[in-house]
């Protein structure tokens, strides 16, 4: 099946993960004009009006850098809707998405036939994440037009199989679009991932370390003195697993070789105060080994596309080696 017309011609075959608090419109802006699809999810606008004017904001700056560029024009954005029932914005949120024409949007925790027909009803694509064949199944039945498999090593939470064995379960019956999440954090990666099957690169973890994010400095430089040893896989934080950065445990007075079993509500800090999750405790992948700097978004893209490109020319001297 060939792509849906809003994710072809991209510069890069890369969509930016909409990370929980990171993300804003600020970084999506900048991803989009950048090259690669921005992403955010709904429930970083606090309060839930907020939603209306960040994309005002993001349309109307979108559209401003396509009159001025019409040679280069944005990447389209994506939204990120939780459709999980705990989600009681979920309404509010879809009604905002529908005034904008969200050409992408993103479902998490669930499956549901309705948002589908919702987004479809208003011209847009929706991108559903999964971490396992039989969810992919699931949410193809209930109408999604493209997957998000998330395999071992991604950011927050992460399923635990191959994307070699993820990719190819689910290729051998869907030919949708398939973005590929799981520590891809440079060029070479995300050429791979094409190579295994998928259509596009999913990347979140190394955009935390951009100027653009929405986090803490002690946050982003964590991540650029961190490798993929400072890790940690657990369900404590939220009840469904994740990875996690070790440091941040620690400084909530967990050890992060030894997590205990429960709830993190009922763990405090020092101060008396409980540890919150994406707040105090931070998600981040295994990809970020190759993080040495926080630099503005439009750097790490750029980096992401030298990288690319050699690859790709790597591959093909090898391609015309004799042998």
């Amino acid at each position: 099946m060939a792509l849906p017309p809003i994710l072809r011609n991209l510069p890069l075959p890369i969509i930016g993960a909409p990370m929980f608090v990171i993300a804003n419109p600020r970084l999506v802006i900048e991803q989009c004009k950048a090259g690669i699809v921005g992403a955010m999810p709904a429930l970083n606008a606090r309060p839930a009006s907020q939603l209306d004017e960040w994309l005002a904001e993001i349309t109307e700056t979108l559209a401003a850098w396509d009159r001025a560029h019409p040679g280069r024009k944005a990447a389209p954005f994506a939204i990120n809707q939780i459709v999980h029932k705990s989600n009681d914005r979920l309404e509010h949120d879809m009604a905002v998405c529908a005034k904008y024409k969200v050409p992408i949007v993103i479902t998490s925790l669930g499956a549901r036939p309705d948002v589908n027909a919702a987004v479809h009803g208003w011209g847009g694509i929706v991108l559903h994440d999964v971490i396992d064949n039989t969810f992919a199944h699931k949410a193809v039945d209930k109408g999604a037009d493209g997957l998000i498999p998330v395999a071992a090593g991604a950011g927050g939470h992460a399923g635990v199989k191959s994307p070699f064995a993820l990719v190819a379960e689910i290729r051998a019956w869907f030919d949708g679009p398939l973005a590929l999440s799981g520590a891809i954090a440079t060029g070479g990666a995300v050429l791979a991932a094409q190579a295994m099957g998928a259509d596009f690169a999913y990347i979140g973890s190394p955009f935390i370390a951009t100027e653009e994010a929405r986090a803490p400095e002690a946050y982003k430089q964590c991540i650029v003195r961190s490798t993929s040893d400072d890790i940690v896989y657990s369900s404590l934080f939220t009840g469904v697993h994740g990875n996690y950065l070790a440091p941040s445990i620690r400084a909530a007075g967990l050890d992060p070789d030894h997590l205990p079993e429960g709830d993190i509500a009922t763990m405090q800090f020092g101060s008396g105060r409980a540890a919150k999750a994406w707040t105090d405790i931070w998600g981040c992948g295994q990809g970020i080994g190759v993080v040495k700097a926080v630099v503005p978004a439009r750097e790490l893209v750029a980096r992401l596309a030298r990288e690319y490109a050699a690859a790709r020319e790597r591959l093909a001297r090898l391609a015309a080696s004799p042998g």
